[in-house]
């Protein structure tokens, strides 16, 4: 059985060889740096530093996560791109879910070498979405899709309530950051479970079909929504160290450069 949940940011510093290399990463709606700090862990083993900050509204009560806005989900996140582009050479962006979504807009927004992103959202199915900004003001949470997770006894943190609020605010950065996809210039990488039972496929095409730069899909078959605690994760914190060190080598001119929308799925 896991530990209780640690909803603390986390951070290196670089410690590698060659240039210096930075990874911003963002957890997901409702949850914290516990869903992907395994995933920071490796990275920073390998020597990059990472910054991965607990989101506003996250890691306290869903009553204080009905009050943020997604402008300071994206600020904390955009904040610690800058402290790592400070002191590194290249920035990397990387998350899970709406940690995803965010890691986009960094890459949008800033000049990232490349994006690793685990199930991201960028489309909300769920019907309710059409009437989310009148739903707030009559239903004020919902029950939480959380722990989608298939690897027995794990727990990603995250509440057991959603504010219905903070859905009206995802709704609007969905729509915010779908406009800017096109401006992503560097390599994505994009692991996809084959089930999950929160984020529907749609999101993955509608990223591709906007995002212009080189995209690579890679999908998990052992493996439901909170990938990065699941049976896949050993693959997602290899390959992405493995995107890292391909993508550094092709900037280098040492290397191909990846292959736009190359799928790479487990045997």
């Amino acid at each position: 059985m896991n530990m209780t949940p640690d909803f603390s940011p986390f951070l290196s510093s670089w410690s590698g060889t060659g240039p210096r290399v930075g990874v911003v990463m963002s957890h997901g709606f409702t949850g914290s740096p516990h869903s992907v700090r395994p995933w920071a862990e490796h990275l920073a083993a390998a020597g990059y530093a990472v910054r991965l900050p607990l989101l506003p509204g996250h890691g306290t009560t869903w009553q204080d996560m009905a009050k943020r806005s997604w402008q300071e989900w994206h600020r904390a996140v955009d904040d610690a791109y800058l402290e790592l582009a400070a002191e590194c050479d290249y920035v990397f962006a990387a998350g899970l879910s709406m940690g995803g979504t965010l890691a986009l807009r960094i890459a949008a927004t800033r000049p990232v070498a490349g994006t690793v992103v685990v199930n991201p959202g960028l489309v909300l199915d769920d019907p309710r979405a059409v009437i989310v900004a009148a739903l707030k003001y009559v239903v004020k949470t919902t029950p939480a899709i959380a722990n989608d997770i298939l690897k027995p006894d794990q727990d990603e943190g995250a509440y057991a309530r959603t504010p219905v609020a903070a859905a009206h605010q995802l709704k609007k950065m969905y729509k915010d950051t779908a406009a800017i996809l096109p401006r992503i210039s560097a390599p994505v990488r994009v692991y996809r479970s084959t089930v999950d039972n929160v984020i529907s496929n749609a999101s993955l095409e509608f990223l591709r079909s906007r995002v212009h730069a080189p995209v690579e899909v890679s999908y998990l078959h052992n493996s439901h929504h909170v990938a990065t605690l699941d049976n896949d994760a050993p693959e997602i914190f290899s390959g992405t160290v493995d995107f890292i060190q391909k993508t550094l080598a092709a900037l280098a001119g040492h290397g191909p450069s990846p292959d736009k929308d190359a799928a790479h799925e487990q045997a």
